[in-house]
C-alpha cells in the first residue's frame, strides 16, 4: 500500500518527469485509446464466436485474456501516476472492462445467421476479423515501432541522433507483412 500512496502523491516525482508535463486531458485520451483497443478485441471475439470453428474461438479468447490483465494494470498505474482519484479510476476501469464484452455481443449479433444471409456477398466475419487485426497493426506501427526505433513518441531526433529503424529492421518488417500474403496464395476455403 505504501507504493500506491507514493505513486498517488505528487511530491515523489521531479519536475523534469515527462509524464508530469502531460496535459490534464491525457487521462481521458489514454483511457479512450485503451477502450478503442478493447472494443477491437471485442470485434475479434464476436467474429470468432460467430464461426463454427472452435479452434479459432479458443485462440482469439486466449489471446485476449492473456493481454487484458496487463492492459488493465497499465491503465490503473498510469491513472494513479497522473493523480486521479480512486473513484474516477474505477469508472475508467469499468468503461475499459465493458468495452470488449459489449462489442463482442454487438459483433456476434451483427454476424448472426439472419445478418449473414443479408451480407452473403461479403464475408462479414472475415471483414470483422480484418478490422480488428488492422487496429492492432495500427497500434504496433504508430506507437510501438517508434519506441523500438529509439524515437519515442516525440517523432523528433534526439541529441544522440536517433535515426529510427535500421534498414534491416525495415526489411524484416516488410518481409513480415509479405509472408502472410505469399502463404495465402492458392489457399481457399
Amino acid at each position: 500500500m505504501l507504493l500506491v500512496d507514493q505513486i498517488g502523491s505528487s511530491h515523489v516525482y521531479a519536475t523534469d518527469d515527462p509524464e508530469a508535463a502531460r496535459p490534464g486531458n491525457s487521462k481521458i485520451t489514454t483511457t479512450l485509446g485503451l477502450v478503442v483497443h478493447a472494443a477491437a478485441d471485442g470485434v475479434a471475439l464476436g467474429a470468432a464466436a460467430s464461426t463454427s470453428q472452435t479452434s479459432v474461438q479458443l485462440i482469439v479468447f486466449v489471446a485476449i485474456m492473456l493481454h487484458k490483465a496487463p492492459a488493465a494494470f497499465g491503465l490503473v498505474s498510469f491513472l494513479m501516476h497522473a493523480g486521479l482519484e480512486r473513484n474516477r479510476i474505477r469508472k475508467h476501469l469499468l468503461v475499459f472492462a465493458l468495452a470488449a464484452p459489449v462489442m463482442s455481443m454487438v459483433t456476434f449479433l451483427g454476424l448472426s445467421k439472419s445478418s449473414k444471409e443479408a451480407l452473403s456477398e461479403v464475408n462479414a466475419t472475415g471483414v470483422a476479423m480484418l478490422f480488428s487485426a488492422g487496429t492492432f497493426l495500427y497500434v504496433a506501427t504508430v506507437h510501438v515501432l517508434p519506441e523500438v526505433g529509439g524515437m519515442g513518441h516525440s517523432h523528433k531526433s534526439d541529441a544522440t541522433g536517433g535515426r529510427g529503424l535500421s534498414r534491416l529492421e525495415v526489411a524484416a518488417l516488410v518481409l513480415g507483412c509479405i509472408i502472410p500474403l505469399i502463404l495465402s496464395i492458392g489457399h481457399q476455403h
